[in-house]
């Protein structure tokens, strides 16, 4: 019988965002397919340090040992070519992933239609185009950052920070702070608390999570979700009005109120944080996994330059397949 991704929580990563390739990636870069093919043949039994989404990874495949039915996928997807792509199945196999299905798309054009075919519900890449496409196609993706150097993952826990505003939520409230300021925001957020916001790009991945939460006893849970965000009283009360709406409960919520987030985010511990701002991502990256998450058609405003997103410069290696 076929076996069916469709009611599981798939995750679709590049090998780059899962396993540490920052030197082979430079080598791509400076010398070119050939050079990069032939290291990757001849150092492809070497392991591979984790990379920035790997504490996360792990401890999603872990879950699935406390359910009554595997409900998890990761899943490689990759621009490598398959000659190429045999040293990251080969990490995986050395670190015990229960990893069973990939992608290595020889340096296609685009990402899309696998991502959609695996029914992916969050990618995560080192590549900016990919992301934005991913984004721009509906499908939530983040581009990751460096991961931080002296991160502990807590033991036995799943541990899941969100931004909200263009985030979970569409970004029609943060257009508005961003082009009347910040009393029009206020009022705007006060008189419409009631109203549950639009879905932002990560708002299914949320129902997704707050589901598994649900197949476990209360307080037997290890999934722990937060939100963390710039907003602050009274906007906050829209916030909790959403999630209600939607039917989800969150574990922890922080209303920051422009104080910074690296600080609360290190304190909860989390595996990965995704934001939409290049000035709340890169400080938290110095303290937990962390990723951005670009703004469909790259700008949240016409005028604005294009997302941070895409004008970051750590690209998944394209490789074609190797020469033979």
């Amino acid at each position: 019988m076929p076996y069916s991704l469709t009611d599981k929580l798939v995750i679709g990563i590049s090998s780059r965002a899962l396993f540490d390739l920052e030197h082979e990636n430079r080598l791509f870069d400076a010398q070119g397919v050939e050079a990069f093919s032939c290291y990757q043949r001849e150092h492809e039994d070497e392991p591979l340090r984790p990379g920035t989404a790997f504490p996360l990874v792990q401890a999603l495949l872990g879950l699935n040992a406390l359910l009554p039915e595997r409900r998890i996928e990761v899943v490689v997807i990759s621009r490598n070519s398959p000659d190429t792509g045999l040293r990251a199945f080969n990490a995986i196999e050395a670190h015990g992933l229960a990893i069973e299905r990939a992608a290595f798309t020889g340096g296609a054009r685009s990402l899309v239609g696998y991502l959609k075919a695996f029914d992916v519900d969050l990618f995560l890449s080192r590549n900016p185009g990919d992301v934005q496409e991913a984004i721009d196609h509906g499908v939530a993706a983040a581009l990751l950052y460096d991961p931080p150097a002296d991160f502990r993952a807590p033991a036995g826990q799943i541990r899941i920070a969100f931004d909200g505003d263009a985030v979970l939520f569409s970004p029609e409230s943060e257009r508005i702070y961003k082009t009347q300021g910040l009393e029009a925001f206020i009022a705007h957020e006060r008189l419409h608390r009631h109203d549950a916001m639009a879905e932002g790009p990560f708002a299914k991945l949320l129902m997704r999570l707050s589901a598994l939460q649900r197949e476990f006893a209360a307080g037997t849970c290890p999934v722990r979700i937060a939100i963390v965000t710039a907003r602050s009283s009274p906007a906050h009360a829209r916030v909790i009005h959403t999630l209600r709406d939607w039917g989800v409960n969150v574990d922890e919520a922080f209303f920051l109120g422009g104080a910074p987030k690296e600080t609360v985010l290190a304190a909860f511990g989390a595996q990965m944080f995704f934001d939409d701002q290049d000035s709340h991502v890169r400080p938290a990256s110095g303290h937990v996994p962390a990723g951005i998450v670009p703004y469909a058609g790259g700008r949240l405003l016409p005028q604005e330059a294009a997302s941070p997103a895409a004008t970051l410069t750590s690209p998944e290696s394209p490789c074609p397949p190797a020469p033979q």
